[in-house]
């Protein structure tokens, strides 16, 4: 084992990067999507129910499933790579940041339009900075997830550490076949503890102590 490692560290270096900045980019466009749709269904909340039904539904459906469905569409790569672990992305960060803004005092909110401030600055000022705590809860579980979505995505030659858990199946019995599925397996179990390491980080740094308390 230590040897197919030493014999390859410079490519699991570099594929494990790739995994890690395929789930950090995916998931950063999903908090953008996500807190924007949350803040428009806060506007309407009749849209609530159909946000929810809507997250329900994408995340019952198997990430092989939507992989193969996006082939014709956006063919192999990136690009299927990218949007199936968005997909995905959005939807816990979405029901998080709808619930966090809906627990946004409306004391708050009127006394800020009373004040004169505009709908925009009041979410970037009150509404977001309140609900921050339970949307990152969301991107928390959002990351963890996205992690193993992008494994599955080698299977459509999509960036990462999937491809040695895939290389190990499809080479069952062979000599180094075991190695590949476990170094694929245990290097995104790293990468994700990694990952959410940083985002309690994060968290530390970006919830003030009053919220936190």
């Amino acid at each position: 084992m230590w040897e197919f490692i030493s014999e390859r560290r410079a490519s699991l270096a570099f594929d494990a990067y790739q995994h890690a900045s395929l789930v950090l980019q995916c998931v950063l466009l999903a908090t953008i999507i996500a807190v924007v749709v949350a803040a428009l269904i806060t506007r309407a909340r009749q849209l609530e129910p159909v946000a929810n039904a809507v997250s329900a539904i994408g995340l019952t459906m198997p990430s092989l499933a939507l992989i193969g469905l996006l082939i014709p569409l956006s063919g192999l790569g990136t690009t299927t790579a990218v949007i199936a672990v968005t997909f995905y992305a959005v939807m816990p960060i979405l029901r998080n940041a709808v619930v966090g803004f809906a627990q946004v005092d409306a004391t708050l909110l009127e006394s800020a339009r009373g004040m004169g401030m505009s709908e925009l600055r009041t979410l970037t000022r009150i509404r977001l900075p309140l609900a921050w705590p339970v949307i990152l809860a969301g991107v928390r579980i959002s990351t963890q997830m996205s992690m193993g979505v992008a494994a599955i995505a080698a299977y459509v030659i999509g960036p990462g550490m999937g491809k040695y858990i895939f290389t190990g199946l499809a080479t069952d019995g062979g000599a180094n076949s075991v190695n590949n599925a476990v170094v694929g397996t245990f290097g995104i179990v790293l990468i994700a503890l990694l990952a959410d390491g940083l985002l309690l980080l994060l968290g530390r740094l970006t919830i003030s102590k009053g919220i936190r308390a």
